[in-house]
């Protein structure tokens, strides 16, 4: 064959062909298992031929992309290309990237259902606790040795080919061309790709899917959705945020600063908000027996939704009580202090506010977030040696988080100022290890056993707080950050964000259940008017307490695409699409058909004017307080 004339062309065509193999196997492993995790939703020969066709495609222009690197190798002198050694190693660094690739997506894909995305950006920031998780979760050692061993032997195979391949006396100026051009394609190629979620992932390139995630990971709304006139937009948000127990702070009709009356006697309690590391609503059962103990004896929100996949997303829901804006969180942009928050209501009653984590804060910005926004931080670098019983890369065992929290509980009592607590877990994430002999399931072997250890260890925290002072002042709020997995036969799932919400505080708050449709960034609200207080706000969420049941709704989204769901419809809005509105029964949970055109309209137009106003006001700085 022409490509195999000489060591040049040979070196690259065998890589070539490494890679569209390699990529195949992939596509075929996670293929399988989408099939056996996900089943009917990558479905049918059309379909199967689809996501291969398109899938060596994208893979064809992602290996120019990667081959970049091996034009200034091409231009080495002819010495280099007469000597075997040099052309053997270079083709053994290419081969261990491509499996090493292939062995990490398969790994991604087993946690997040999904090809490397900004969840994998980010992973490469925090190099240091991925690692040491990374470590704690898999064989590294045998892994890399057998990835080194195969390598090796799909080197010596093409052997063969690289000697008998002529060492050529010249410069193959072809070749380079073919690479150069092949790589300012792939720059700006986009994947064709399956419209459906799954077929789409696995039609897609993990390398291209990385890079695109990384040049992708902000968003700016007006540039990628849909804009419609911002008065147009002040009055529909206007429109959501009214109720019998608000007054806007002026009669401009896009007013949205309110002040938020509460009818019910004003109650000074201590609140400890307990938020679980991929609580879903699925995981409540056999294996969370204190959980379920308690959830008779409190006031339970049971169709409640996260507004996203992320903890960062949970923590920007939970404490500014905003709809998910596309791109990274507010969390983790600039600008990102000073903003109205739970806390700054806590505060103006003279509360002491902290955050709690049994991890390092630095990670995900979580320190800069909340030390900007006036939270006391008590995260791992807070513990003394004492205190840490059990760690993992991602931090302490959740038993030894809550005696910190404890701790921290008792000096505020001592010191008679009420206190406000958002404590963090991590003991239901990867690699699910905890203290021996806690639960019936052995210690890393799964989900299943971090759901029953942590459930375990909100059982003896709350035994230890009921023997404590200030414990019959305290309300007790539980809730998930987010799920443990957000794929399924759609882009959006709403089942995949329902996580419950548990409001406990026997004696003070009236035990019941609340079915209304409802979003994460309504618990701050919830929680205040629970404890009757009157309050200015800048919430987009509000109470649950008294909200008619068809005024129900919830903003659920990723990294780009924004979902808004109501009791009869789902929009969703993704980057330099046409928004879709499709019907939807919050009842069974599934789409129900054709919305008439009217309806249609109100519902994009809410959700439109929800998520373009919240942008506004964040980039605009009218968030702060």
């Amino acid at each position: 064959m022409f490509f195999l004339k000489n060591r040049r062309t040979a070196c690259v065509f065998l890589l070539l062909t490494l890679w569209m193999v390699m990529n195949t196997l992939t596509r075929s492993v996670l293929f399988g298992m989408a099939c056996w995790e996900l089943p009917g939703s990558a479905e049918g020969w059309m379909t199967v031929l689809s996501v291969y066709a398109w899938g060596t495609l994208n893979d064809f222009f992602t290996f120019f992309f990667l081959a970049l690197p091996l034009i200034p190798i091409c231009l080495l002198p002819c010495a280099f290309w007469i000597r075997r050694m040099p052309v053997v190693l270079v083709f053994w660094l290419y081969a261990s990237l491509m499996l090493f690739t292939a062995v990490a997506e398969y790994l991604f894909w087993e946690e997040f259902h999904s090809r490397f995305n900004f969840i994998a950006v980010d992973y490469l920031i925090y190099t240091t606790e991925v690692l040491r998780n990374i470590c704690e979760s898999y064989p590294v050692l045998p892994i890399l040795a057998c990835l080194f061993i195969c390598s090796t032997v799909v080197t010596l195979f093409s052997l063969k080919t690289l000697h008998s391949a002529k060492p050529v006396t010249e410069r193959n100026w072809k070749c380079i061309a073919v690479l150069l051009l092949g790589g300012l394609l792939a720059f700006f190629y986009s994947p064709v790709t399956p419209s459906s979620p799954i077929p789409r992932e696995l039609a897609s390139n993990g390398v291209w899917s990385l890079f695109s995630a990384w040049r992708h990971n902000q968003l700016d709304y007006r540039q990628f959705y849909p804009v419609i006139d911002e008065v147009t937009a002040g009055r529909h948000v206007h429109a959501l945020l009214n109720a019998k127990n608000v007054s806007f702070l002026s009669p401009a009709p896009e007013e949205w600063r309110r002040f938020v009356s509460s009818a019910r006697p004003r109650k000074d309690w201590n609140v400890i908000q307990i938020v679980v590391e991929s609580l879903g609503s699925n995981l409540l059962g056999p294996d969370t027996p204190n959980l379920s103990q308690i959830i008779p004896q409190s006031l339970f929100l049971s169709n409640l939704r996260a507004t996203g996949t992320r903890t960062v997303r949970g923590i920007e829901a939970l404490t500014l009580s905003l709809p998910p804006t596309p791109g990274a969180s507010i969390v983790r942009r600039p600008g990102c202090e000073g903003l109205f928050s739970i806390g700054t209501v806590f505060r103006g009653h003279s509360y002491d506010t902290a955050f709690i984590y049994g991890g390092y804060g630095y990670f995900d910005n979580m320190n800069t977030f909340f030390a900007g926004n006036g939270f006391r931080i008590v995260d791992r670098s807070s513990f003394s040696r004492d205190e840490i019983t059990f760690s993992t890369a991602w931090g302490v065992s959740d038993e030894d988080l809550f005696n910190v929290s404890l701790r921290e509980a008792d000096a505020c009592f001592k010191e008679n100022r009420p206190f406000y607590q958002f404590v963090l877990t991590t003991s239901n994430h990867r690699p699910f290890t905890y203290p021996p002999d806690k639960v019936s399931i052995a210690s890393g072997t799964g989900r299943k056993g971090a759901v029953q250890y942590t459930d375990y260890a909100i059982g003896e925290f709350l035994k230890k707080a009921s023997r404590r002072s200030w414990f019959k002042k305290t309300l007790f709020v539980i809730t998930g950050d987010h799920t443990s997995g957000a794929a399924g036969r759609t882009d959006l799932p709403p089942s995949r964000y329902l996580i419950p919400c548990i409001f406990y505080s026997p004696g003070n708050v009236t035990p019941g259940s609340i079915d209304t449709l409802c979003s994460q960034i309504d618990v701050a609200p919830t929680l205040f008017d629970l404890m009757g207080w009157s309050y200015r706000s800048r919430f987009f969420g509000r109470s649950i307490l008294d909200m008619p049941r068809e005024e129900g709704r919830a903003w659920i989204g990723t990294y780009q695409l924004l979902g808004y769901l109501t009791t009869d419809s789902m929009t969703e809005l993704a980057p330099l699409r046409e928004p879709v509105v499709q019907g939807w029964n919050s009842a069974t949970g599934r789409e129900s058909g054709q919305l008439p055109a009217e309806r249609k309209k109100a519902a994009l137009l809410d959700a439109l004017s929800s998520y373009q106003k919240a942008h506004d006001l964040f980039t605009s700085g009218a968030l702060r307080e």
